[in-house]
């Protein structure tokens, strides 16, 4: 697999072996031969190459394959189809020096692969030989019930001089989307840093590969990831280790991203440990926060993350006490309805004022049709006649857009989404409506609340706003199943509001239908 060793962060360090370099030989060791090892628990099943003791497969026991649900979700996968790998080794420092890396192969302990049954954690071992008077040990400990891994590197020094190695860390992904991906609706995949100063930044490969890289280099604090959507990888280091950033592109359609630390002058007979925290697993935002700093971010919500993030925690709260995503998201909208219900009125209201006049405007219009400056002068009259303001309908609406523009992104980034059934024949809220029967429910009532508005002056304007619903529908004929129940639901409630208002203003319920020619 032609993944590069990482060069040393600072100009004046001697750089490394390249893409597909051979490992640096060992010391007086015997060959170890190169295997695959397979461990287990309650969640995860990762692979093991003993080449550098790297990361090379996940997969998520809770979570099933979105195209094959006879399979359990694979993120990691160094495969001959795909890329995406996590490793770590040891470059020079300004000593210079060739050291283990992720390209050298390891012994395994000896020990149990799976998690047994009342069992807590579950501990791998890889120990590379001699290289450069440098052993390098990896521990992984996998926990019951957990998505991260502690990483524990030992570096020991068995030579005759002192080393001063630099520990990298990193993620090695190709650039293509992830299988399964809508064109419809647009997610992010590709690297991203945090750091306490410039806090998340993500970048899209196409940077890279254009060298437009825009990120902070050095930190002590933060982690770097590898980000899709619903799934995440990312290598966290304590506070107060110093590290180096780095984004790259290894090879053709591959990219790497990682963080080198300076180990100090090792002595002879002596070794030095760094412990990090390996997680690859779904964006469930109360687990990701408990981890580390800024982690949540990965669950990406864009500019109104300040607004998505207090509506997930109501979604999530309903949903404890409900016990279904589906109808959570019906009684979300329903409390966002009823906070809104006074902006709503005073726009249905307007609305309503709008169409008890619209047969009078309609008049007008036919009669001043060759004389459009007097037409203009008279609707104007109209308006200050009645009392009624043209765009009074608008602005209470435009004032609720950036909210419902914050749940959309809510439910397209929650992984609890995913394989989660409402009724029926709903069994996955992540999926499109497997019949369109939402969809086609959303489209009538879509056409529906167009009819109940009032018609435009402009004909041109009042065939627009008939196509433009049906324009959009198509799409959410190919949009998660529960991004269609929200939609629908928005748009019957407040068709009601609307209904009720009319009603109470005296306004018979009127239909303006099209009329093409």
């Amino acid at each position: 697999m032609p993944t590069a060793v990482p060069a040393a962060a600072t100009t004046a360090a001697p750089q490394v072996p390249g893409i597909g370099a051979p490992a640096a030989p060992a010391a007086n060791a015997p060959a170890v031969p190169r295997e695959r090892l397979v461990v287990a628990t309650d969640v995860l099943k990762l692979t093991f190459d003993t080449e550098g003791g790297s990361l090379v497969k996940t997969e998520f026991v809770k979570h099933l394959d979105m195209a094959d649900k006879t399979r359990n979700f694979v993120l990691l996968d160094g495969s001959a189809e795909r890329t995406y790998m996590a490793q770590t080794g040891l470059i020079a420092g300004a000593q210079g020096g060739a050291f283990p890396t992720h390209k050298t192969v390891m012994s395994v302990a000896p020990g149990e692969r799976t998690l047994k049954e009342g069992g807590k954690d579950l501990v791998v071992r890889f120990e590379s030989p001699e290289v450069g008077g440098v052993k390098l040990v990896k521990s992984f400990t996998l926990t019951r019930g957990s998505y991260a891994v502690v990483v524990k590197h030992e570096v020991l020094n068995v030579g005759a001089a002192p080393v001063s190695p630099q520990l990298y860390l990193q993620l090695v992904r190709d650039g293509n989307k992830p299988s399964g991906e809508s064109s419809f609706y647009s997610t992010f995949t590709g690297p991203a840093i945090y750091t306490e100063a410039k806090k998340y930044q993500k970048v899209e490969f196409a940077d890279i590969e254009n060298n437009k890289v825009d990120i902070e280099k050095t930190a002590e604090n933060g982690y770097i990831a590898m980000v899709q959507h619903y799934f995440a990888s990312a290598w966290v280091l304590g506070d107060g280790i110093k590290r180096d950033l780095f984004m790259r592109k290894v090879d053709t359609n591959l990219y790497a991203v990682g963080m080198i630390t300076p180990m100090d002058n090792i002595a002879p007979g002596s070794g030095r440990t760094v412990e990090a925290k390996f997680f690859v697993g779904p964006q469930e935002e109360k687990v990701l926060e408990s981890l580390a700093p800024g982690l949540e971010l990965v669950k990406d919500y864009g500019w109104l993350t300040i607004l998505a993030k207090p509506l997930y925690w109501l979604l999530d709260k309903l949903q404890s006490f409900i016990g279904n995503w589906g109808w959570s998201i019906m009684a979300l909208v329903l409390l966002l309805k009823a906070a809104f219900y006074w902006l709503n009125a005073k726009a249905y209201a307007s609305m309503a004022k709008m169409k008890a006049i619209n047969p009078k405007i309609t008049e007008m219009r036919e009669r001043l049709k060759d004389k459009p400056q007097q037409m203009q002068q008279e609707m104007m009259r109209i308006y200050r006649e009645e009392k009624v303001n043209p765009m009074g309908g608008c602005f209470p609406i435009m004032v609720q857009i950036p909210v419902f523009i914050a749940l959309y992104w809510v439910l397209l980034s929650s992984v609890e989404m995913r394989n989660a059934p409402w009724i029926g024949w709903i069994r996955d809220l992540s999926a499109p409506d497997p019949f369109f029967i939402l969809p086609l429910l959303m489209t009538a009532s879509s056409l529906l609340q167009t009819a109940l508005n009032p018609a435009p002056p402009d004909p041109m304007q009042a065939k627009m706003m008939w196509f433009m619903p049906l324009i959009f529908s198509v799409m959410f004929f190919f949009f998660p199943a529960g991004l269609v129940l929200y939609w629908l639901t928005n748009n019957i409630l407040s068709i009601a509001q609307q209904w009720i208002i009319n009603t109470r203003m005296g306004v018979p319920p009127q239909f303006n239908l099209p009329k093409f020619k």
